[in-house]
C-alpha cells in the first residue's frame, strides 16, 4: 500500500487508476501537450537522484496545466519542497520509505513556501 503525502500529512490515496495518466521521467519535454480533459497526473521519480520529474512538472504548469500533479516513487522528505515549488500537489511514497521516513519529517517540510532561499534573504534585511 502507499502513502500519500501533502501539507497536512498522509492522507488515504483517493486517486483510481482509471483516471490517471502516468508519465514516466523520460517523457520528452517537447511532447508535453496535455489534454485538457485529464485533471490527475502521476511523474515517476525512479531514483531520489532522478531529478527530470521536477523539470516535467514545472513544464506542464507553465504550459497552463491546472489538474492535479503527483510525483510518484522514490522522492525524499528532503525534496516535498522542490516538488511542491515544482508544481507537485502530493507525493506517493511506499510503506517501506514512510516507515523511514516517518510523517513528522515530512510535516517539518511542509511550510515550503516561507522557507526558500529568497524568503531568507528578504528576512535577513
Amino acid at each position: 500500500m502507499n502513502v500519500i503525502v501533502t501539507d497536512e500529512g498522509f492522507c488515504p490515496d483517493t486517486w483510481t487508476t482509471s483516471e490517471v495518466t502516468d508519465l514516466g521521467p523520460e517523457t520528452a519535454p517537447e511532447t508535453l501537450d496535455i489534454d485538457p480533459a485529464i485533471n490527475k497526473i502521476r511523474i515517476d521519480f525512479p531514483s531520489f537522484a532522478d531529478g527530470r520529474g521536477f523539470t516535467l512538472a514545472r513544464l506542464l504548469r507553465l504550459r497552463g496545466y491546472s489538474g492535479e500533479l503527483r510525483a510518484k516513487g522514490h522522492v525524499i522528505c528532503e525534496q516535498y519542497a522542490m516538488a511542491r515549488r515544482s508544481g507537485f500537489d502530493s507525493v506517493e511514497i511506499d510503506q517501506s520509505l514512510a516507515d523511514r521516513q516517518p510523517e513528522e519529517l515530512w510535516l517539518s517540510r511542509a511550510n515550503w513556501q516561507k522557507h526558500d532561499y529568497q524568503e531568507r534573504l528578504r528576512s535577513s534585511r
